[in-house]
Parts: structure tokens; sequence; C-alpha cells
């Protein structure tokens, strides 16, 4: 059960203490630097570089990184608790280190050592951000449909073509883009390039004007024949979209470790306010159909968080039911953030309603959870595919 500020009481999967620790930190950092300017980065809609700052000074960024690439060599564990604590404190924040992992992870399983000399370091020593453009305006769930080209010319590729919905889209220096290479070979002819954000014939569209998260910029991404290396390719041609795919397996790990995190934060201003705002001569908290409102949050944010933390180690270990464990818990959380931070805007009354208090926002933010990296919709497709196959 979630008590002590959202620190769970026990540790029901007998974690070694340096987790715990990396917990207590990520949270002083959170509590201290993070949910303090969580409001105005909300309400600015501009991307938070003071608290960028502070987690690369922490190592919290991209801890992900492997230590011979500079960075802190943190499992999938570790850092979907980092997620978790700084989604707790702001949800725009927590994708930092979250899609700083998505964009890079394709360079760590299949990039060359080339790529990831060239790239990885930069990003773990806070000077680059790294994001992941694979939805575009008539391929979204149906990534296969893309239409973006990339054409080997000498040794070089031209790509051509428009993205859609990219995380970080003009602050991250570095992007992983799927295009397509062979336009006859359907999914197998979709390949994954570096691009740098000063390459010539890439520009960015305006940030669009979201219900939520607004503190991490999305754009549009516009190639003109966008000349880059041959080099940059990641991977071997035509593999993008398994690429992708395998990618999004492990990831779906840390969306759903930011939905855990902005339900325990909700839950934990929930636990607040309910104790000290009185009606009838009694604080709120103290009637039995508001303790039932919470006990339900309660049990559904350590639901998730269970979830969450088992497919990290399938994640980590990369188990063939990586899959349907990383599907489970991206969904599961997502619903489960929506209507605890639902249920703690009606637990605040009309205040929850307002921004001078964080329930609003947490609730805007928590709804994203359940379209990106795959709508809910689509991963209960994947878990029944996965039950279907046996895995």
């Amino acid at each position: 059960m979630a008590v002590a500020g959202g620190v769970p009481a026990f540790d029901v999967f007998a974690l070694p203490p340096e987790y715990h620790e990396l917990r207590a930190s990520v949270r002083a950092l959170a509590d201290a630097k993070i949910a303090p300017r969580a409001a105005h980065t909300d309400e600015a809609a501009e991307f938070p570089w003071e608290v960028h700052a502070a987690l690369v000074q922490s190592g919290f960024n991209a801890a992900h990184i492997p230590e011979q690439y500079g960075g802190a060599g943190a499992d999938a564990l570790a850092t979907a608790i980092i997620i978790e604590e700084v989604a707790r404190a702001c949800a725009s924040s927590s994708l930092i280190p979250a899609v700083n992992k998505l964009g890079t992870l394709p360079l760590l399983t299949v990039g060359s050592q080339q790529l990831r000399d060239r790239y990885l370091p930069p990003v773990a020593r806070g000077e680059a951000m790294f994001s992941y453009a694979l939805s575009e305006p008539d391929a979204g769930s149906d990534a296969a449909s893309m239409t973006t080209r990339a054409v080997r010319d000498g040794d070089e590729w031209v790509l051509t073509g428009t993205k859609r919905w990219i995380t970080g889209a003009g602050e991250s220096l570095y992007y992983t883009v799927f295009a397509v290479t062979d336009p006859q070979a359907g999914a197998k002819g979709i390949s994954a390039f570096v691009v740098e954000k000063d390459d010539p014939g890439l520009s960015f569209g305006a940030a669009e004007r979201k219900l939520g998260i607004k503190g991490s910029p999305t754009r549009e991404m516009y190639f003109d024949s966008c000349r880059i290396p041959e080099w940059r390719l990641i991977g071997d041609e035509g593999t993008g979209l398994a690429t992708a795919l395998r990618t999004l397996d492990h990831t779906r790990v840390t969306i759903a470790a930011q939905a855990v995190g902005i339900a325990q934060g909700a839950l934990d201003a929930a636990l607040a306010y309910t104790g000290q705002r009185e009606q009838f001569g009694s604080a709120v908290g103290e009637f039995q159909g508001v303790q039932f409102m919470l006990a339900d949050m309660a049990m559904k944010t350590e639901a998730a968080r269970a979830l969450t933390y088992a497919a990290a180690a399938k994640s980590q270990s990369s188990t063939s039911d990586l899959s349907y464990f990383g599907a489970s818990a991206k969904c599961f959380a997502a619903d489960v953030a929506m209507e605890v931070t639902t249920d703690a805007v009606q637990l605040f009354g009309g205040y929850g309603y307002v921004k001078d208090y964080p329930v609003e926002r947490m609730m805007r933010d928590a709804k994203i959870t359940q379209i990106y990296e795959g709508t809910n919709q689509i991963q209960r497709i994947v878990i029944a595919r996965e039950l279907r196959r046996g895995f």
C-alpha cells in the first residue's frame, strides 16, 4: 500500500537497497527542483531547461546509457523508477529520460559501434537529447503504411516526407527516423536512420497546442531532400520496422512508469487535501465514501506499479513474453492514471477544477498515456495476439 508520501510501505519485490536509495534520491530532486516548477512549465508550455539541467547534474537525464558511453548503466527497473518519481512531480519533465531512452534504444540494440560512439556520449553528458520519429499524418497505429522515403545517392541517403507527433522535436539534437527504402517490400522495406537537427533539408513545424504535457514540445518534422551520410543507417537496410516495434516493446514500460508516477502524485495530493479540508465539522477524509475512493485509488496505483516493475524485469532480460507484459503494463497503468487523476479532481471538488491545485494538470497529463506509444486499444490487440500465440 502506498503511504508515507507515496513510498511503498513494504517491498513486495524484495528489491536490493540501491533501488530504494535511487528512489529517495530522485524523490528529493523532484520535490526540490521539479515540483515547484511544474505549474509554470504547464502554464507557459515551455520546455523546462532548468529541470533538464538538474536531471543532467544528477545523472538522471539518460541513466540507461551504459557506462562505457558515459551513462550510469541503469537497468530497466532503475530507469522506470526514475521516470516514475519525476512524473509524480511533473509529467512533462519525465519525458526527458523517457524519450532519451526511446530515441537511443535502436542504437543500443542494432546500431553500429560508430553510431554508438558518436551519439551516445553527448546524450549521456546532457549535451543533447534524442527523439524518435515514427508516426506520420496518415500512419499512426499503422506504422507500416508510412510514406517518408529514403533513397540512396552515392554514399548518402536522401530523405523526403513528413513525421508527426514527434516528442521533443525542435529541442532534441538527434532523431531516430524511420523511412521507406524499398517500396516494393512492404513492412520489410522500412529502414532506420539517425538524423541531426542541423542536417540540411530538415525543418520543424510549430509546436502543437496540447491538452497536457505542455512542457514537452510536440512538432512535425519536414524532410525536403534531407541528405545524411550512409553510415547513419541503424542496423541493416529493411529492418527498420522490426527495430521500431522491438523498441516500443521495451519503452512501453517507461510510459507505464510515467502513468504510475502521475497516479501516485494525484493520490498523494488527494490524501493531503482530504486530510486538511473540513466540511460538516470533520475532515473530508473521515467520510466513508471518500475513504472508499482513496482505497480504490491506492489499490489500482499499487497494482499498476507491480505490473510495471514486472514488465521492467522482462524488458531487462528481453524475454519472449516482453510484448505481452509491456503492452499490459502500459495499458493498465495508463487506464489507472486516468481513473485516479479523475477521482482526485472529484475529491478536490471545485478546487480540483482550477489551476491553483495540481490535480487538474495531472488529469490532463494522464490522458496522453492512453494514446502515445500505441493507443490502449492497440495494446489490447497486442495482448490478445500474444495470448493466442501462447508466447
